[in-house]
């Protein structure tokens, strides 16, 4: 596995490198050996250190991390506590998932993804403030090709969770919808699956051998 260890705004010593190799590999030895590559940023904010782990351990599952503390040592023991808490939740179905990806992989369906900048608000006349750009649309500021997965929405919440993200866009493989899973507020995972028109839903369904009454 190949592993780079970058410092913002603080120094990295030798034997913290140790420690964090030392440390993943452990708990990668434990949980899951055929990791790709893995990034540890370890940053400096205020009277708070800061520690983000990456970890590429297969096709489309990245697994992020990330905690801060007083200390940089605490900090990323930290981090890698809640790396190891991901990966033994999900051990049984990352192994399943990467004995999956050595058959040969299906044309991947791309999608661009935009970074839209804030929209500002400006006084009215009238004294009112509006939150509108330009023209009404705000500017796109970054944009990049992204995949768009085929998933069951059960590997979509997995991808999801392990990644620490708050929202996922997928192809629903059983019927070949877009769905979408997010994070709640209260914390449990939502899943927008759309209402589509009747022909489309009878195909769905019946791909699905789900039978209406």
């Amino acid at each position: 596995m190949q592993l780079t260890v970058t410092g913002k705004q603080t120094d990295i010593g030798e034997a913290l490198r140790r420690h964090v190799e030392s440390s993943l590999g452990s708990i990668l030895d434990k949980y899951f050996k055929t990791a790709i590559e893995a990034h540890v940023v370890l940053s400096k904010e205020a009277h708070l250190s800061r520690a983000e782990i990456s970890i590429h351990i297969g096709r489309g599952i990245v697994v992020n991390a990330h905690a801060a503390t007083s200390e940089a040592y605490v900090a990323f023991d930290a981090a890698a506590e809640r790396l190891a808490k991901q990966l033994r939740r999900y051990k049984r179905r990352l192994r399943d998932h990467h004995a999956k990806t050595r058959e040969p992989a299906g044309a991947s369906e791309r999608a661009m993804d935009y970074v839209l900048a804030p929209i500002g608000e400006e006084e009215t006349d009238g004294g009112e403030t509006e939150t509108e750009g330009a023209n009404g649309a705000p500017a796109v500021i970054a944009e990049m090709s992204t995949e768009l997965p085929s998933l069951t929405v059960g590997e979509a919440a997995m991808r999801m969770d392990l990644a620490e993200a708050p929202v996922l866009l997928f192809r629903n493989r059983s019927h070949g919808e877009l769905n979408l899973v997010y994070r709640r507020v209260d914390g449990n995972i939502g899943w927008i699956d759309p209402k589509l028109d009747a022909a489309r839903s009878t195909r769905r369904t019946a791909s699905r051998g789900i039978r209406r009454e």
